[in-house]
């Protein structure tokens, strides 16, 4: 158990340090807007979250007292039949933060919000799947594959769901989040993932959300990209160019050219 969550330690210090490389280079050569600085305190709810799911991946308690009813009472609402909109809905978050830019005002142009959710996705993926395949939980529907904490259409709702509600409010982060949750809910109820997973899946989501956020001056410098504008409605793609590499949790790849 030491061994698997150090190796997860180990990710978040590597990433941390590049966070705080864009936080301490000189003023002049980064362009760092406010909803881009390292806060220790954002830390503190993915953190909570994130405990309390690796928590119940590992505690026999847990599971007796919490997974288990959980999932018993999530098979007799189903009847053990499964619907699948779960497999569809997980992207609709970061589909939005993309695209609502375009007639919402914004802090960040496309090119801006393709590299931070390349980035976002891009940890995500990482700390999913490091720990699916560390930790090794098994699913309730099929024990022999252990696979199950974190769960990664979790992970991809709530990622989306944090980055709408960092570029575009309150109302609009309260409905990607009720979508997110609608994920987090569906999941349990096709009995694909224990509650422990969906939690451990939240709090990740949410923090490569933040990660994607910290990250973006340095790429801002990295891709030269005009950070001192501000968005608006309709703005389009603006000027610059980035190579983004979108991983998913399940090792699919994307290249975007702009």
């Amino acid at each position: 158990m030491k061994n698997r969550f150090f190796l997860l330690l180990l990710i978040l210090e590597s990433i941390s340090a590049l966070t705080v490389r864009a936080q301490t280079q000189p003023v002049d050569s980064l362009v760092i807007h406010e909803s881009e600085r390292f806060r220790a305190r954002q830390l503190i709810v993915p953190g909570t979250i994130l405990g309390i799911g690796a928590f119940g991946a590992y505690s026999p308690w847990y599971m007796e007292k919490v997974n288990i009813p959980v999932r018993d009472y999530a098979q007799e609402l189903s009847g053990g039949q499964r619907l699948r909109f779960d497999d569809y809905i997980q992207y609709i978050p970061s589909a939005s933060f993309l695209g609502l830019g375009f007639v919402l005002p914004s802090e960040h142009d496309f090119i801006e919000r393709v590299c931070v959710t390349a980035t976002s996705y891009a940890a995500m993926g990482i700390l999913v799947n490091t720990a699916k395949y560390t930790i090794r939980e098994p699913r309730p529907d099929r024990p022999e594959a252990r696979n199950a904490f974190p769960s990664g259409h979790t992970a991809t709702a709530f990622m989306g769901a944090e980055l709408v509600r960092r570029e575009y409010g309150g109302w609009w982060g309260a409905g990607a989040y009720a979508v997110a949750t609608t994920t987090a809910l569906m999941r349990i109820y096709n009995n694909r993932h224990w509650t422990s997973d969906v939690l451990g899946g939240a709090a990740i989501g949410i923090l490569s959300a933040d990660i994607g956020f910290w990250l973006l001056p340095l790429e801002r410098k990295l891709f030269r990209l005009d950070g001192s504008r501000r968005g608006g409605p309709g703005r389009g793609a603006g000027s610059g160019k980035a190579l983004a590499v979108l991983p998913t949790p399940y090792g699919i790849s994307v290249a975007c050219v702009f």
